[in-house]
């Protein structure tokens, strides 16, 4: 945990942004796996983690935006637990590190919510995403399901988008030290990137490397020789030459900030002339992103932006025609990117995206999109200092897609479907970094991981029995 006094601040800067009322945050439950005591890693809920601090299963807390009072509800463990997990720190010291000097048992929850029902306060929540934690919310608001699931204080979800969108210094410095993970993850895998090798196999290595650093994933590790399936959970495949490895993982550092990257290799350590070129206008375009992204600017336009450096290349190859700026206007780009260029990114890998896009991504000066491709941007809102956000530009060859536009006929003028022909079993490339927004301009998190032609074609022949025990050493992450 951070020191108490963070969580202190952040609690009182809420109050301060939440007019009047209760909030109320119900921490969440451990979940059976298969049956009741075979349960999934426990994680705590982010909005609690954020404003408490403990990752602890079943606890609650309100904060009185009128007087600013937080009190935690939890209980003592039994002796019952005791003999299960061992001797545990008793609430007053949990609450400690949270700067919470109020704890209540966890069965006064109930009358501290109905007290505020009573007197007619507004009692503030998040949208819940579990389904116990409807059901409790349900119980102690006397509401029905549907009710719960709509009536999310709008009210507390602005106040903690803006505070969470903006990374504190120590917020900064997780992220910063737990990259060195994320990028021992991604060469493991570029070395791994040969034959004998199984999708599995390096899907089951980096993951170890993930838990070594000090954290599970941070979502499921996308690991596939086909990239064009943008979320590729599969790892069936064995790895052959000529292929590509798109990894797309994450690790979730001990304080539970998620790094986010992706990168692909040739399977066999050279790429093929057209999988350079495909992969150097990728590369322009993450390269394009960070050199545009700056305070002010809306990063609708730096995914347009990219867009256009991925219009420009595909043209120079003679995959799409016409005007670049005409081509991204009708959105024909979006046959090979489909999605958008990047999200927010903090305790959760697509930060507060349980708040609802449309609070967190965009606001009263941008609006989603509907067209196909762009309608996918989760972050259209113009940058601030400190937002740490995704650079994640991919080109795809899409067999069922590229059929389908072909037949409907949809923008011909800005296709040469005839060649892509060539490209239909190509798969996908994407390249991801993850980028802080500083005063002026920004910059990479961490230490960026291989990312051009020939640095990564180096570590894909990565002699891993040639001097081991050096580079074993001198990358030991758990130091």
């Amino acid at each position: 945990m951070f020191s108490p006094s963070v969580y202190t601040s952040r609690r009182y800067r809420l109050s301060k942004r939440v007019e009047s009322g209760l909030m109320l945050f119900i921490g969440n439950q451990d979940a059976p796996y298969n049956y009741l005591d075979n349960q999934y890693p426990f994680r705590q809920d982010s909005t609690f983690l954020y404003l408490f601090g403990l990752n602890i299963a079943g606890i609650a807390a309100t904060i009185d935006a009128d007087t600013g009072e937080s009190i935690l509800f939890m209980d003592n463990v039994s002796v019952d637990d005791i003999i299960w997990m061992g001797q545990q720190p008793d609430v007053v010291e949990l609450a400690s590190k949270s700067g919470v000097t109020e704890v209540r048992p966890l069965r006064e929850l109930e009358s501290v919510v109905m007290r505020s029902v009573s007197l007619s306060r507004p009692v503030h929540y998040v949208p819940p995403y579990r389904g116990e934690t409807v059901l409790r919310l349900s119980s102690l608001l006397g509401k029905s399901r549907e009710e719960i699931l709509y009536g999310a204080s709008v009210e507390l979800i602005k106040a903690m988008v803006a505070l969470r969108e903006i990374k504190e210094p120590c917020e900064i410095e997780e992220l910063d030290r737990h990259m060195s993970v994320s990028r021992e993850m991604h060469l493991t895998a570029m070395r791994m990137a040969h034959e004998g090798h199984t999708e599995q196999d390096v899907r089951a290595a980096i993951e170890s490397v993930s838990m070594k650093g000090g954290g599970m994933v941070s979502f499921p590790t996308i690991c596939t020789v086909h990239g064009e399936t943008l979320h590729n959970h599969r790892y069936t495949n064995d790895l052959k030459n000529g292929q590509l490895l798109l990894v797309d993982a994450g690790s979730e550092s001990p304080e539970f900030y998620a790094t986010d990257n992706t990168r692909t290799t040739p399977i066999g350590g050279k790429f093929s002339q057209m999988q350079r070129d495909i992969y150097q206008i990728v590369l322009d375009a993450n390269n394009a992103v960070a050199a545009s992204c700056e305070p002010g600017i809306f990063y609708k336009e730096v995914h347009l932006f990219a867009c256009r450096v991925i219009a420009q290349g595909l043209m120079e190859l003679g995959l799409m025609k016409g005007s670049v700026e005409d081509a991204v206007a009708e959105g024909a780009h979006a046959l090979f990117m489909p999605h958008g260029i990047g999200h927010m990114l903090g305790l959760d890998v697509h930060d507060m995206e349980s708040y609802n896009q449309n609070y967190v991504g965009f606001d009263d000066e941008v609006r989603p999109s509907e067209q196909f491709g762009l309608s996918s941007l989760r972050l259209g809102k113009r940058l601030k200092e400190g937002f740490v956000v995704t650079d994640e530009p991919g080109i795809y060859f899409i067999p069922t897609l590229i059929d389908k536009w072909k037949a409907e006929g949809i923008c011909k003028d800005f296709i040469n479907f005839d060649k892509l022909e060539a490209y239909r079993t190509f798969g996908g490339i994407r390249l991801e970094d993850d980028l802080l927004i500083m005063r002026r301009g920004c910059r990479v998190m961490g230490d960026r991981i291989p990312i051009e032609v020939e640095d990564v074609e180096r570590e894909a022949n990565y002699n891993e029995n040639e001097n081991y025990n050096d580079n074993n050493n001198e990358n030991d992450i758990t130091k």
